[in-house]
């Protein structure tokens, strides 16, 4: 017989002998499954791509949140950058109105400074008979002006007394404007006359 190995204890009974054969069985059986599991290409190729399918859901879940992530500072910056160009254009908008006010206070001087030099140049004669009829104008209009009270609808009396507000505020464009109608009638009466 042969002896056996000097690292394995020797069964001192036939009942200690089967445990021992019991016990190499179970080894000798989990390394066979062992070898088997290794061998079987099948069963690696699926543990091989339910890895590589839990590894593309967790790229995927990754690439997502970081998908969200950016397009959250994406809106964040568009919505800053929006709120800029509003603010920019609500500065250069009150730049514009700001200008436009200041130009045509400009344009306002001037018209009554070139009203104010044709008033000046007109001779006595004329200034004295545009005051006149600026005067019998007056008279007229106020006259007109009642017989309208008494007489007109009210929506047409109110639509009235809205441009004699403005003829009010404007007075001197219209009187300035009256005197130089009444220069150039003069001038070009002496001509032809």
């Amino acid at each position: 017989m042969t002896q056996p190995p000097h690292d394995e204890p020797t069964a001192a009974g036939p009942e200690e002998l089967r445990e021992q054969v019991e016990q190499t069985r179970t080894e000798l059986g989990q390394t066979v499954e062992a070898l088997a599991a290794r061998t079987d290409v099948k069963a690696r190729t699926q543990e091989k791509a339910a890895q590589v399918k839990q590894q593309a859901a967790a790229k995927a879940d990754e690439l997502k949140d970081q998908a969200t992530v950016k397009a959250g500072e994406l809106k964040d910056h568009a919505t800053v950058k929006a709120g800029e160009l509003k603010e920019h254009a609500t500065v250069k908008a009150g730049e514009l109105k700001d200008h436009a006010t200041v130009k045509a206070g400009e344009l306002k001087a001037r018209a009554a400074d070139l009203a104010h030099q044709a008033q000046d140049r007109l001779p006595d004669p004329v200034r004295d008979t545009a005051a006149k009829a600026a005067g019998q104008a007056r008279a007229k209009a106020a006259r007109a002006g009642r017989m309208w009270q008494e007489n007109a609808p009210g929506p047409v009396r109110h639509t009235t007394a809205e441009g004699a507000r403005l003829a009010r505020d404007n007075r001197k464009v219209l009187l300035t404007a009256a005197g130089v109608a009444a220069a150039v009638w003069l001038a070009c009466r002496r001509r032809n006359g």
